[in-house]
């Protein structure tokens, strides 16, 4: 009981609040339409964004870590193409799926190194490498498409674990999401990343390597593209050029959403967790009422800048508060 307690009194208020607006969403869900909280709906709802939700858990770190990556959905694109050219042209399955998570992986050193060796900006170098990236899987593929997999790959995507309605995509995310959970929250490289996003000079002069940590994370990050890019391709069982176009708007939405602070040093895979079931339940309930994708991209983005200047704006007023009270009540001048 008084570990329970304890581990309570670490969630914050950001993290209490997303608690309170996914419940409210779910039972808006329940109370509009009566396939809200159907097992198929359920898992329908749940594999449609799983691919974000994988790239979330390594955009929370480099986030943390006051960086960010804006080409994982190039980068997802170009695996998905590496993976769907190797498959058409015959290779076992297992080699292509090992060559689509090498390509993540280059993608993201690729990234690592121009921003950790040549020391760009990390939002500069990924707008480039989204560019580029892209670019690059157009010039591969062209517009052509792939559709033929085994069977067994594309129940990776669509199928569930025998029993329930649990996809299969999601215990992929659950166990990446533990390992995640562990490394940020209960090791030592997990405070380090978090000592690199409050002040990255400090902690060089603390002894923390700052450069390969900076490097690992970028590295992950690709190869988590990847792994998304794999996923996706199992449950649309097909392979376009534009496979992934935009999703990495809406992974850092997540990530933001979730209460991990834009400026770095900050931030939990908790409140990363409960901001993708939250997102995750209120497309759901709006595509189950019609409503379009610009009213869907105007809440999820009205409630993404909320969770970066709320925090900020009550930060700064305990600030102002926290000094009144150590300067005290102004002396008061007595008149003759």
């Amino acid at each position: 009981m008084k570990r329970v307690t304890r581990e309570l009194a670490r969630v914050s208020g950001w993290e209490l609040f997303l608690i309170a607006l996914v419940v409210g969403a779910i039972i808006a869900g329940s109370a509009t339409s009566e396939f809200f909280l159907t097992e198929t709906n359920f898992r329908v709802g749940v594999s449609d964004f799983m691919e974000i939700a994988i790239m979330a858990l390594a955009m929370t770190l480099i986030i943390v870590a006051r960086e960010i990556d804006l080409s994982v959905a190039s980068v997802f694109g170009l695996a998905s193409v590496v993976l769907g050219l190797l498959v058409d042209g015959g290779a076992p399955m297992g080699v292509a799926l090992a060559a689509a998570l090498l390509t993540g992986a280059v993608a993201g050193a690729f990234n690592g190194a121009l921003i950790v060796k040549v020391g760009l900006p990390s939002i500069v170098v990924t707008i480039g490498t989204l560019a580029m990236l892209r670019g690059l899987g157009f010039g591969l593929f062209g517009t052509k498409s792939v559709s033929e997999f085994p069977v067994w790959f594309t129940d990776i995507g669509i199928g569930a674990v025998p029993g329930t309605q649990v996809p299969w995509s999601f215990v992929v995310f659950g166990v990446l999401f533990a390992i995640f959970a562990v490394v940020l929250h209960r090791t030592y490289f997990g405070r380090q990343i978090y000592a690199i996003g409050l002040n990255a000079q400090t902690a060089r002069f603390t002894g923390i390597k700052v450069d390969q940590i900076r490097m690992a994370l970028f590295v992950v990050s690709g190869l988590l593209a990847a792994v998304a890019a794999i996923v996706y391709t199992a449950r649309v069982s097909s392979v376009r050029a534009d496979n992934g176009t935009g999703l990495e708007l809406q992974v850092i939405a997540a990530v933001l959403l979730g209460g991990v602070s834009i400026f770095g040093g900050r931030g939990s895979l908790l409140g990363v967790l409960l901001a993708l079931i939250l997102v995750a339940v209120l497309r759901n309930v709006f595509s189950l009422q019609d409503i379009g994708s610009e009213v869907q991209d105007i809440v999820i983005g009205s409630l993404m800048i909320s969770a970066v200047v709320l925090p900020e704006t009550l930060a700064r007023v305990r600030r102002r508060l926290s000094r009144h009270e150590l300067a005290g009540p102004e002396p008061s001048v007595e008149t003759p």
